[in-house]
């Protein structure tokens, strides 16, 4: 026995559905809460999941794909920034105003025509915004900002899990440079996921702050991770530190769709460890362009200084010659006239000094002379002109000349008188 079934296609089918879900009372235009997974951009739409969770176990209690086309999406995106200070993403609970559709081939889709930027973006934004307010009013939010890098900052000081693959891409990354310039670094080891992250990268930078001098910034990097993971870096006092830390700080924790409360603080936030290697490579090829400006100019003036200094010595080398000339000829003017002077003048000088000498020595024969021994009252006894000192050399029956002060001179013979010369 055959039995009628008035079958129906299953389009026909999915159309009477979408049919019936799109004037169904209660479908369209309602808000419910829920919170984000696998947010995405594409064409300028917005694709994603709404999930409600178990409050106790984390379980899924219901799931639905969710579109926000891009006719919303850039006003709608523009409004929740605003409001909440981040962008739309993973991992947030929002309040959102939907319409059911239902497409014959692509199944249930939520349209999202309306996000309340005053309902909480969950614990992650909430917890954000308090702690950068928080910052602000300590003073400390811009700090770590305000600093200046080191001219070279080539002494890098490394927070990182120590088998993280984005460490040895920023390690690699950064010895391969194609400036072949030099970096020294040194990995502090830290745990960057989890609940012990805050921590771990505070006790590192209390162990670079003990040895501060030797390096000339800080690189906290994670390769990877889930966007959960995140939430260990909204916290107060690992953003405190790094805000108040004396040498810059690189932190490059996420993706370019995932902001945490460090990468505000911090000097400068990068998407990847690779990219914060090309921040101090960027650094470090500027320098060393700088300093072969430097160089370069060093040897233009040096080769212009030494091209005047030729140009100058060649002149003198002309031109010396004929000054030479000149001044051997002012120098014998000027020694023909001042010579005659000074020759006169030492030749007048020399005679007087002879003639006192002269003099002196005059008196001195004056007082020594024989004339002068005679009008002492001595006399002179001589034999054939000579001066007799010593009687005992004359022989007996020798003539002798005695010659007095005054009066004639005396001729007489020697001869011995009782044993005595007379």
């Amino acid at each position: 026995m055959s039995i009628d079934r008035n079958a129906i296609s299953l389009a026909e089918l999915n159309r009477r559905l979408g049919y019936a879900i799109s004037t169904a009372p209660g479908l369209n235009g309602v808000w419910v809460t829920a919170e984000t997974s696998d947010v995405r951009t594409s064409g300028g739409h917005c694709y994603m999941e709404l999930i409600q969770k178990d409050p106790d176990s984390g379980a899924p209690l219901a799931k639905s794909r969710a579109v926000i086309w891009a006719s919303s999406f850039a006003r709608m995106g523009a409004a929740f920034y605003a409001a909440t200070g981040t962008r739309l993403r993973s991992d947030m609970k929002i309040m959102a105003q939907v319409s059911v559709n239902y497409h014959a081939v692509y199944g249930l889709t939520l349209v999202i025509t309306d996000i309340d930027p005053d309902y909480t973006v969950g614990d992650l934004a909430r917890r954000r915004n308090r702690i950068i307010a928080q910052l602000q009013a300590d003073g400390v939010y811009d700090l770590n900002r305000s600093l200046e890098f080191s001219p070279t900052p080539c002494r890098i000081a490394i927070i990182s899990a120590a088998r993280a693959a984005g460490y040895g891409d920023f390690v690699k990354h950064l010895h391969l440079n194609p400036y072949m310039l030099r970096f020294d670094t040194e990995l502090f080891a830290a745990t960057l996921q989890g609940e012990r992250t805050s921590a771990s990268i505070i006790a590192a930078l209390e162990a670079i702050m003990e040895r501060v001098d030797d390096f000339d910034c800080v690189v906290i990097i994670r390769g990877g991770g889930a966007v959960s993971d995140l939430a260990s870096f909204d916290d107060y006092e690992l953003a405190y530190n790094v805000a108040q830390f004396p040498l810059p700080v690189i932190v490059g924790i996420g993706h370019e769709r995932d902001t945490t409360v460090l990468d505000y603080v911090a000097h400068t936030r990068v998407k990847t460890p690779t990219a914060a290697a090309e921040v101090l490579i960027g650094l470090m090829a500027d320098a060393l362009g700088t300093l072969k400006g430097v160089g370069a100019e060093i040897m233009r003036t040096v080769t212009a200084r030494i091209s005047g200094q030729r140009e100058q010595l060649a002149y003198y080398q002309g031109n010396l010659p004929a000054l030479a000339r000149n001044v051997i000829t002012r120098n014998r003017a000027k020694v023909g006239t001042q010579t005659a002077q000074s020759i006169a003048t030492a030749a007048r000088q020399i005679l007087v000094r002879r003639r006192d000498r002269l003099n002196a020595l005059g008196e001195i024969l004056e007082a020594l002379s024989p004339e002068s021994t005679l009008r002492r009252g001595y006399s002179i006894t001589r034999v054939n002109g000579h001066a007799v000192t010593d009687g005992d050399t004359i022989a007996d029956g020798t003539v002798i000349t005695t010659t007095f002060a005054k009066g004639r001179e005396v001729k007489s013979k020697t001869m011995t008188i009782n044993g005595n010369k007379g």
